[in-house]
């Protein structure tokens, strides 16, 4: 079974997250995080395959978290998916230039989700 670390802070949106991996009928653990800080320290506590990541969050932003994880060894090729309103393309740019795998624009498309999913997963 795959752990996914589901980092927003709002809690409707990682409900809505866990809801689109229920409609697919994929069976996974959620470990969830209100900002970049916590997801960090679930990072250090459990073993994650893969991070569905907002970018704007109190203490720690999704890119600055994205910096963090991507600075480390272990976490190089750690998928994380940003999940985020950020539309514009100098954002998305950004994102996939620090390191995130992917990008998902909110609200979110449940046919691409499935489709970002299957190419992390198979």
């Amino acid at each position: 079974m795959k752990t996914v670390l589901v980092v927003d802070d709002s809690r409707i949106m990682r409900n809505i997250v866990k809801n689109y991996f229920s409609d697919l009928d994929m069976p996974c653990r959620y470990i969830e995080a209100i900002d970049g800080s916590e997801a960090l320290n679930q990072l250090y506590k459990f073993t994650v395959d893969l991070v569905l990541l907002d970018w704007n969050m109190p203490k720690l932003s999704g890119i600055d978290f994205l910096k963090r994880v991507r600075a480390m060894d272990k976490y190089r090729k750690l998928p994380i998916i940003m999940v985020t309103s950020e539309a514009a393309k100098y954002n998305v740019i950004e994102a996939l230039k620090t390191g995130a795998t992917d990008y998902i624009i909110k609200p979110i498309n449940g046919k691409l989700f499935q489709e970002k999913l299957a190419k992390i997963f198979g």
